[in-house]
């Protein structure tokens, strides 16, 4: 436990300094955390980081960070979707010049992985939004009630849990836990509403923070479910006491994608 606090001070701060000044030199650090949870993705499935898989998956990613690839290439404008689609066939080319070494299956996780982890930490940039003040706010509002649902979900769980969220992904959650963890993320999510003030009614934000709790959730099973199935306790040891990158950034890769999507976060 002392080890997990320590560690947590000390990621706190980098990490909070870093996302208040934001501009170049958050970007540089998202990007560092980025390929530091792909490697720990392909980690659990044996892909060797200096393999050529692992090169082109990090281009690739790299690429998925910009807002605009290519752009700055005259009459070169690849988007995204064209990108990630030409990756598939690079990954599926390398099965045939390897004679089926690297498998189908492992073309897939690599382009899945890519896109998870890539998809994820490009809308933590665009979140931030340059040296917007918005931006800030926006990344500390999730920030806030990711950690408010994690807490509740701990003590709830603790106090009150008996029947199990889903036993052979993650053992040690409860339904009672998950509840709990809801019910705290909307008081922090209706305090940082009376106190900062979205441009959305209080009925949208405490309804948005429910869904920002739910997918957070769903976002810790499916990293869960990722280490459980490769056999795994941690995504990484670079956080001593806490694990990887993907362990304590899990959730956040799915909520942020979701508020785009739903344009509470533009």
């Amino acid at each position: 436990m002392k080890q997990r606090i320590q560690t947590a001070i000390l990621a706190l701060i980098v990490f909070v300094p870093l996302v208040y000044i934001g501009g170049l030199p958050f970007t540089i650090f998202v990007y560092l955390m980025a390929t530091i949870a792909l490697i720990e993705l392909l980690r659990m499935r044996k892909v060797g980081k200096y393999s050529i898989p692992a090169f082109l998956a990090i281009i690739i990613l790299w690429l998925l960070l910009l807002d605009k690839p290519f752009d700055w290439i005259p009459y070169i404008g690849f988007t995204k979707s064209e990108i990630i689609m030409m990756f598939a066939m690079l990954l599926l080319s390398y099965t045939v010049l390897v004679k089926n070494k690297f498998t189908f299956e492992d073309a897939g996780f690599i382009l899945l992985a890519t896109v998870y982890v890539g998809m994820g930490f490009f809308y933590l940039i665009e979140t931030r939004d340059e040296n917007s003040f918005k931006g800030l706010m926006n990344i500390f509002y999730v920030l806030l009630v990711i950690w408010a649902t994690d807490t509740g979900a701990y003590f709830f769980g603790r106090a009150f849990g008996k029947r199990k969220l889903w036993p052979m992904i993650s053992p040690n959650k409860t339904i009672e836990g998950a509840v709990g963890g809801i019910l705290l993320s909307v008081i922090v999510g209706v305090l940082f509403q009376l106190f900062t003030s979205f441009h959305f009614s209080m009925i949208i934000v405490i309804g948005v923070t429910i869904l920002v709790s739910i997918f957070g959730q769903i976002g810790d099973l499916v990293e869960s479910a990722f280490k459980r199935y490769y056999g795994v306790k941690d995504s990484g040891d670079i956080l001593p006491g806490h694990g990887g990158i993907l362990d304590r950034l899990d959730s956040l890769l799915f909520v942020l994608p979701v508020l785009h999507f739903i344009h509470f976060i533009y």
